[in-house]
């Protein structure tokens, strides 16, 4: 009888959990192994210490096959000279030496030889690490199930949005960054990292953020253009006084400057020829810089909207998906 109430409560339980999954949908994730892996400090450099010592093994294993060559083909040459005896003591002789190079083979690179064993030695920790950083991630994003791309399972086709490698290797890393950070660092890095994740889980906030950016860099180099024309007036200004004062200075004390003056009509027209087309410059490059920004502009909030109205699209069909599923169903 209790055995009935047992299933009966695990059955009803079962339900309640597809219930509650169909009505917010399962949400399923990935991760490469492999690559994540790849991608850590620790590991990189400790699997590079290790190739090191499997390629001196090789090496050992390879001066034993050549003198083991070396044996069979001096016995070959001297053959017809030795006894039985001696031919027998050879033979035994490479025998031994094939099966302690057969038994050292198997103790460096078999099934359960020394590079197999410091390998998962090596990946332990590290796996252990990536396993609760996915574990983390789940809980905060509500991810029904996790995957790893790089395991026994046959994966057919996993979309790109789904992979969770980057965030498994940002948590990762963040925590050996966070051992060297002071409080107040550490505050506005967790800070800093929950904006990013909001613009990475909504791809249209991302879309805005990049065009208040390119918005910004649009005002400030307009303020930039701006400073410049001021500045260069302001010198030729300063020029113009400067020239204006010695010319008075040389006529008090009756002194004739060798130098031009504003007067001269080649220099006169050659000035305001030269600031108007230095202007006109500025000003062309500035209208062609806001026509490019705003052509930027147009194109991301075209490309936004069009993304939009896809995921409603997508939305809309799969909750029509999901209503005739419900209506079918007997």
């Amino acid at each position: 009888m209790k055995k009935y109430i047992l299933l009966a409560l695990f059955a009803t339980v079962a339900i309640t959990n597809s219930v509650k999954a169909q009505s917010r949908g399962i949400k399923i994730g990935y991760i490469d192994m492999e690559y994540i892996l790849e991608r850590v400090p620790d590991y990189a450099e400790a699997k590079n210490q290790l190739e090191q010592k499997a390629e001196k093994w090789k090496q050992e294993i390879e001066t034993k096959k050549n003198d083991i060559a070396k044996l069979k083909e001096a016995l070959k040459t001297e053959k017809v000279l030795l006894t039985k005896e001696l031919i027998q003591e050879r033979e035994e002789e490479i025998s031994f030496q094939e099966n302690e190079l057969i038994d050292y083979t198997q103790k460096k690179f078999g099934p359960n030889g020394e590079l197999i064993v410091q390998k998962a030695v090596l990946v332990k920790p590290i796996q252990d690490q990536v396993f609760n950083a996915v574990q983390d991630i789940a809980d905060a994003k509500k991810y029904d199930y996790v995957f790893d791309k790089s395991s026994d399972l046959t994966m057919l086709f996993a979309a790109k949005k789904h992979d969770i490698s980057e965030r498994v290797i940002q948590v990762l890393t963040r925590s050996e960054k966070r051992k060297e950070m002071s409080k107040k660092q550490l505050k506005l890095e967790e800070e800093r990292e929950r904006k990013q994740e909001m613009i990475d889980d909504n791809p249209l906030l991302s879309e805005k953020q990049k065009l208040a950016e390119e918005r910004k860099a649009a005002r400030l180099k307009m303020v930039e253009d701006k400073k410049l024309l001021a500045e260069e007036k302001r010198a030729e200004a300063e020029a113009k006084r400067k020239q204006l004062l010695e010319e008075k200075n040389n006529k008090k004390n009756g002194t004739v400057s060798d130098k031009p003056t504003t007067d001269n009509t080649n220099d006169g027209d050659t000035k305001p020829n030269a600031v108007a087309d230095k202007k006109a410059e500025v000003e062309a490059q500035k209208k062609k810089t806001l026509e490019e920004r705003q052509k930027l502009i147009d194109d991301r909030k075209k490309a936004a909207e069009e993304k939009r109205l896809k995921i409603l699209a997508d939305r809309e069909a799969a909750k029509k998906a999901k209503e005739d599923a419900k209506n079918n169903k007997p």
